[in-house]
């Protein structure tokens, strides 16, 4: 591809910040009519290298050129009049505007006096969201659309302002594989229409199907620029973490046995708490202490709504709990902390962190009363030291317990979470989606952590959307469908084909013969 004249390019681009330099000197390029992949680690300086090509910071040195010409881009406005969009992982749409005015706001197509004119809007959204190929009544609110329908969304505002560079962060992290497959035949089709794509994604496989170039950073450095018939994903793992794969964590060969049965669920149903959410309906689990139970299923199967059901975020309207053999009455998460159960939730910044509070109060929130004096008084200095602990156990990657927790990387957040739930030593730890968004050195630490609690007893469920992440970490595996659980399978006799056709039954087929003990 050196023989692309490039749209963007980026010359020795370095930005500091107090403590850390996350740029040193990157440069790039991105040719006209290409997808170009942008990969690193968490922490590696790719969201700061966006933000910069985007307007939202200047950096301390280097150049930008566009169109072979060299330029100033102070603020996203300025991007988006060039021609730069940025659609980034946690959306920027209004949820209680329309389709049609979310993708024209602030730029209205107007009649004579000054009046907007709905009707040409309309129209011309219709014909934009068909050419991403969404076929949506334009004036439904944005709240109403799934999430991969709003990302669609977010690509047509970008095609209304002509865009010639879609930036993409993380597009693909909250999408079925359906969903996924869609995208990205958009994004060939946009390259076909000479439209220019940075991805960014920790999705290897994703990348390798549709990315023409790779820019690969390391520790805010250049670790490489490839084209990819030069790469194989060993490669490129090896790029982004500067050892190779094999050397990334691999379970050991001998799994847990697991203990006696620490959580038991049975006849559990909900009703839909809340908008898009699937009934559970007579569902039932055993989980062992030091067993790490994979459950398995489609977007929309129920496996989130089972584990809030447990927690009491969604408190059940049927059915029995039981830890340790005894009955517990679960009525909302206090009741379930009190009995030793943890929930990290799917989404961690909307659900599990205070992004603007410090890293100590996101980690001691579960666990406030051990930090009190005379009851009512914070004592920092233990709840620091607890930190402390933890941050060398875990390798949780920060310069000061007192830095906004939204300073710190996907991987080190989710860290953080797991900590803040290992103060209260749990006895059942349910863990949802537990390395969405992170990287692939990061997946391997997240991996080895929950390994070795299994390893010291305590019962954990696990719940992903990606085969190889469940067939790589369970013991045993359920699956789900339409809120029910529709088949159980030891971990060494499952394939991701078997794993998939219990996710696609009609009536459930559960082999209660095949669990461990």
């Amino acid at each position: 591809m050196d023989d692309f004249s490039p749209l963007l390019r980026i010359r020795d681009v370095t930005k500091r910040f107090p403590g850390v330099t996350a740029l040193d000197g990157v440069s790039l390029s991105v040719a006209y009519g290409e997808v170009h992949g942008l990969l690193g680690e968490n922490g590696a300086g790719k969201s700061t290298l966006l933000r910069i090509i985007s307007g939202a910071q200047a950096p301390d040195a280097g150049s930008i050129l566009w169109d072979g010409r060299e330029i100033a881009v102070p603020t996203p406005q300025a991007a988006q009049d060039a021609g730069i969009v940025t659609i980034y992982q946690e959306l920027n749409l209004i949820p209680q505007l329309s389709v049609a005015e979310n993708i024209f706001i602030r730029r209205e197509p107007l009649r004579l006096g000054g009046l907007v004119d709905w009707k040409r809007m309309r129209i011309e959204a219709q014909a934009i969201t068909r050419r991403v190929g969404l076929d949506i009544d334009p004036d439904i609110p944005v709240a109403e659309l799934s999430v991969a329908e709003q990302q669609l969304v977010e690509i047509a505002r970008g095609l209304s302002i002509k865009a010639r560079l879609i930036i993409m962060d993380e597009p693909t992290s909250a999408l079925s594989e359906a969903e996924v497959e869609r995208l990205l035949g958009i994004m060939r089709a946009l390259r076909q229409e000479g439209v220019s794509i940075m991805f960014v994604t920790h999705r290897l496989e994703e990348a390798m199907t549709v990315c023409d170039r790779f820019t690969i950073l390391r520790d805010g450095k250049l670790a490489a620029t490839r084209d990819r018939k030069d790469l194989t994903t060993a490669a490129v793992i090896e790029l982004m973490v500067g050892r190779a794969a094999s050397e990334l964590y691999r379970r050991p060969a001998t799994r847990h046995a697991g203990g006696a049965v620490r959580l038991s669920v049975r006849g559990l149903c909900t009703e839909a708490a809340r908008a898009q959410a699937i009934k559970l309906r007579d569902v039932d689990l055993d989980v062992r202490a030091g067993e790490i139970l994979g459950v398995a299923g489609l977007v929309g199967s129920g496996r989130t709504e089972m584990a809030r059901a447990i927690f009491g975020a969604d408190p059940p309207a049927a059915g029995t709990i039981a830890i340790d053999g005894e009955p517990v009455k679960i009525r909302s998460p206090s009741d379930a902390i009190r009995l030793g159960i943890g929930l990290v939730p799917e989404d961690r910044k909307q659900q599990a962190l205070f992004l603007q509070q410090a890293i100590r109060s996101n980690f001691s929130i579960a666990s406030l009363g051990h930090f009190l004096r005379a009851g009512i008084f914070v004592d920092e200095r233990k709840e620091q030291a607890a930190l402390q602990q933890f941050r060398g156990s875990m390798n949780i990657r920060m310069r000061s317990p007192e830095q906004p927790i939204s300073n710190l990387s996907g991987g080190n957040q989710q860290k953080v979470v797991l900590a803040r739930w290992l103060s209260v030593k749990p006895k059942v730890l349910l863990v949802d989606e537990p390395t969405r968004g992170i990287d692939v050195a990061a997946k391997a630490e997240v991996h080895e952590l929950l390994d070795r609690l299994a390893a010291n007893g305590i019962a954990i469920v696990v719940i992903s959307s990606e085969l190889p992440e469940i067939l790589a970490i369970s013991d045993r595996i359920v699956t789900m469908r339409e809120g029910r659980i529709t088949g159980e399978i030891r971990a060494d006799e499952a394939t991701q084909e078997r794993l998939m056709t219990l996710m696609t039954l009609d009536q459930p087929l559960v082999h209660r013969d095949q669990a461990p003990g």
